[in-house]
């Protein structure tokens, strides 16, 4: 993570101020407030946080690290308690005012607070998906789970059972919340023979992969993918892919298509079980 340093410091350290001025002039350093900067070379949104009085955090700070959030056009600022001169807030900004263990130093809030205050910026099923991104890509681990918990409202202790690390997309966990919240059986990461791993498996029959254009873009892929539906259909599986834009957008159509499969096949099951009726 980058870091500030003051002119003070750079002074310390043996740096003239010709040389710092040459710094800046030369793009090796940015002055992001007065007496502070910042290595060339340091991302937009951490230079915007500093230059707000703060550091990058929340929703923010967990996009530039790549885990999954939902609504992110807000930059979330993570401001000290007694900090001044902080400049007068412009819309777009979402200042957290709150305690923290970062370093004067550091540009970012530490992931464990961010993790924690995004939990208060989403709604809750967002806010599972993000902590299971995060746990996924192995950014925290379970004693940082305990203490993202510990750092938030009792309240909050409710999405912690509804936690998966094996989640390989935010998607997925939205797509598992939203038909676990039907009572159906929901199965993750499950390996079927011939076919390989899919995101969820529904009451053993239905097969939900959470595609989306990052990790489905090519035809390689997509050739590879209906190939698998293929291998899978032999085996007496359906195969739903709803996209992210849809999940995302259109929740309900995603899950009335798949409430209306279930339901389809109910129909067919009770169907085939009802006795034949003998011709006269």
């Amino acid at each position: 993570m980058p870091t500030r340093i003051t002119y003070a410091q750079l002074r310390s350290l043996g740096v003239s101020r010709a040389r710092i001025d040459a710094a800046v002039a030369g793009g090796a350093l940015i002055r992001v407030r007065r007496g502070t900067y910042v290595a060339g070379g340091c991302p937009a949104d951490f230079l915007a946080a500093i230059r707000h009085g703060g550091r990058l955090d929340c929703l923010s700070l967990l996009v530039a690290m790549g885990v999954f959030v939902v609504g992110t056009s807000a930059l979330h600022v993570q401001m000290d308690y007694g900090t001044t001169r902080v400049p007068v807030r412009r819309d777009g900004v979402l200042r957290h005012w709150r305690c923290t263990t970062a370093s004067r130093d550091a540009l970012a809030a530490p992931l464990v607070e961010a993790l924690a205050q995004a939990c208060r910026c989403q709604q809750p099923r967002a806010a599972i998906a993000t902590l299971d991104s995060a746990w996924h890509q192995r950014l925290v681990d379970e004693a940082d789970i305990a203490e993202v918990f510990r750092l938030l409202p009792q309240r909050f202790g409710i999405l912690r059972a509804h936690l998966d690390r094996r989640a390989e997309s935010g998607i997925e966990t939205l797509v598992r919340l939203m038909l676990a919240a039907q009572g159906w059986r929901v199965e993750v990461q499950v390996t079927i023979t011939g076919v390989g791993r899919v995101d969820l498996v529904v009451d053993g029959w239905l097969i939900i992969e959470c595609d989306s254009a990052r990790h489905h873009g090519g035809w390689d892929e997509g050739r590879r993918d209906r190939r698998r539906d293929l291998q899978a259909a032999r085996q007496g599986y359906v195969t739903l892919r709803p996209i992210a834009e849809d999940v995302l957008h259109r929740p309900d159509e995603v899950l009335t298509a798949i409430r209306d499969a279930v339901a389809h096949r109910t129909a067919l099951l009770a169907d085939a079980r009802r006795p034949a009726v003998a011709s006269r």
